[in-house]
């Protein structure tokens, strides 16, 4: 039987709009326009799945006014593998997204203090490219069971949007999956999985700018975009048109980039049940009324369960996180120059740099959820490829990496991890070259070593809520020797001491002065107790090396 099914197309300044898809084999609807701004059209449609998109009398300068182009729906909840239409399926007279019933809504998720994030790119994480079959949400399931068991509960997944096949930064359609990673029914899965098994979903936004291809540009550039480059003079910070969120359409009284992607905001909560956003690139983004108002949206949106709203701004600014911001945490991108500097060079450093990065309070955050701290991330070389720049690898490389893991995971704020990092997944020759993770590499000691000390670290960070605070102290600094110590702790009477030699000296018998607590202390990355007295520490310490002291009550 079929039913009357409704197709609606925005464009409140384009002259003339039509409808064709395969149900009606590519032959013009025609369809008028209310004083809303949409042209509408119904169409009687059986249950079944039907490709289709729209032709459109365009307002953009480029593509010559007013003559006819082909437009995918903005709002297209799918795709076809070749990018030319929009699919919409039907069942019981209505139009669908897919039939997915969701298993795991109910499963306790941490808050956002507790988090430990897991930043990977879908095609690379677990793809092969001889294996079309790999590297999309069906594969991405399998290797959850592998998280868990790391102890990340929490995964930010990089664009998943239909768009470019590559980091997937340069968005085509913002409702739609990208096909080359399955379907919406699997991403679901996926998801759902991610919740049976306590991980929260983290979904990387990419506001600032879209595809040259984005449908909205075909209809009317100027609508959406602005007309020229927001940044004429930084063409580094260039990488699409770039929408306009200063653009007030008076006759509607809406503000049409704001209204578009706080649809797509709501749809990806309520439609896919995510956990938080990660917004690309708020520094060319900014308005801050916008980032107030679409950080607001989600949070709505999301209702009582924990949600992140996560900011990129690069250069820094900590008043985008704190009370009166716009975003609940920022990534850190001063942590990772800092300590990787520390970790990568063999001159005498500046503790009170380091110092400032680890509380992060002193750079005006003013909580533990403000930070999000990371050693690398897609953006950046990874440690052991920058460590192999100067010449040291095997051991020696290892060692350093793993002073890296051990401060990431136990000073203020949230840590994340970049795929592979745990493993010690090496970089790619090219920013832009695939990537796909070596998972043989667990099958060596060293590797795998380095697996379980991450591990090891991340069930501590959980565990111990002195960790998860905004509380730390530093207790004791040596220039001389590059030796920081510092204590965090809680209210309620933990206490995690960290000693960290930057040196390339094994220092042996070395004394911890005004150390907090005389008493037994287990050290949790050797595993081995130790007592203090007379209000000292004395402890034998590794080349690179962080021991992490835990309070036995």
């Amino acid at each position: 039987m079929a039913n009357a099914i409704e197709f609606k197309l925005f464009a409140p300044y384009n002259k003339g709009a039509a409808l064709i898809g395969s149900f009606s084999k590519w032959e013009n609807i025609p369809m008028e326009k209310d004083d809303q701004g949409y042209f509408r059209t119904s169409v009687n449609l059986e249950d079944g799945v039907y490709e289709y998109k729209f032709r459109v009398q365009t307002k953009t300068e480029y593509l010559d006014p007013d003559s006819w182009v082909y437009a995918i729906d903005p709002y297209a909840k799918e795709i076809d593998k070749t990018g030319q239409n929009g699919i919409i399926r039907i069942k019981d007279g209505e139009p669908i997204v897919d039939t997915y019933v969701w298993n795991h809504d109910r499963v306790p998720l941490p808050s956002n203090g507790e988090l430990v994030i897991y930043e990977m790119l879908l095609g690379n994480f677990c793809g092969q490219k001889e294996d079309l079959d790999r590297g999309g949400f069906k594969s991405t399931i399998e290797k959850l069971d592998y998280l868990a068991d790391l102890g990340i509960n929490a995964i930010e997944l990089m664009p998943v949007m239909a768009g470019d096949q590559g980091w997937g930064y340069l968005v085509q359609h913002y409702f739609a999956p990208a096909p080359h990673y399955g379907s919406s029914d699997e991403l679901k899965r996926l998801i759902d999985e991610c919740h049976a098994r306590g991980i929260r979903v983290i979904m990387d936004m990419v506001f600032n700018h879209s595809h040259d291809d984005c449908p909205l540009l075909k209809i009317d550039r100027d609508y959406w975009y602005y007309h020229y480059k927001h940044y004429p003079d930084d063409d580094n910070n260039w990488w699409g048109p770039e929408f306009n969120y200063d653009h007030h359409d008076s006759n509607l009284d809406i503000r049409p980039a704001w209204s578009f992607t706080g649809d797509v905001v709501r749809y990806w909560i309520q439609e896919y049940h995510i956990d938080g956003m990660r917004y690309d690139a708020l520094s060319q983004l900014a308005n801050w009324d916008y980032l107030h108002w679409i950080a607001n949206l989600a949070r709505e949106t999301a209702g009582p369960k924990p949600f992140y709203n996560i900011g990129e701004h690069i250069p820094e600014k900590p008043k985008y996180a704190r009370f009166e911001g716009p975003m609940d945490g920022c990534w850190h991108e001063s942590f990772h120059y800092f300590l990787v500097d520390f970790i990568c060079n063999d001159d005498t450093l500046d503790l009170d740099q380091l110092k400032e990065v680890l509380d992060c309070k002193t750079q005006g955050y003013e909580d533990s959820t403000n930070v999000i701290n990371y050693l690398s991330n897609h953006d950046h070389d990874r440690i052991l490829n920058l460590l192999g720049d100067r010449g040291i690898f095997d051991d020696h490389a290892f060692c350093r990496t793993k002073l890296g893991a051990a401060i990431l995971m136990t000073t203020v704020g949230i840590p994340m991890l970049w795929m592979g990092q745990e493993f010690g997944q090496d970089s790619c020759e090219h920013p832009n070259q695939s990537c796909e993770l070596k998972w043989y590499l667990l099958d060596n000691e060293r590797n795998r070593s380095l697996f379980d000390y991450y591990k090891g670290l991340i069930a501590l960070r959980r565990q111990n809520h002195a960790i998860q605070s905004e509380n730390i102290e530093f207790i004791h600094e040596n220039p001389d020797d590059q030796v920081l110590a510092y204590i965090r702790w809680n209210e309620e009477g933990s206490r995690v001491v960290v000693v960290a030699n930057f040196s390339g000296n094994f220092l042996g018998g070395y004394t911890i002065p005004d150390f907090p607590d005389n008493g037994k202390w287990h050290e949790w990355t050797r595993n081995y107790d130790i007592e203090s007295h007379d209000n000292q520490l004395v402890l034998d310490l590794g080349e690179y090396e962080a021991q992490v002291f835990v309070w036995n009550q």
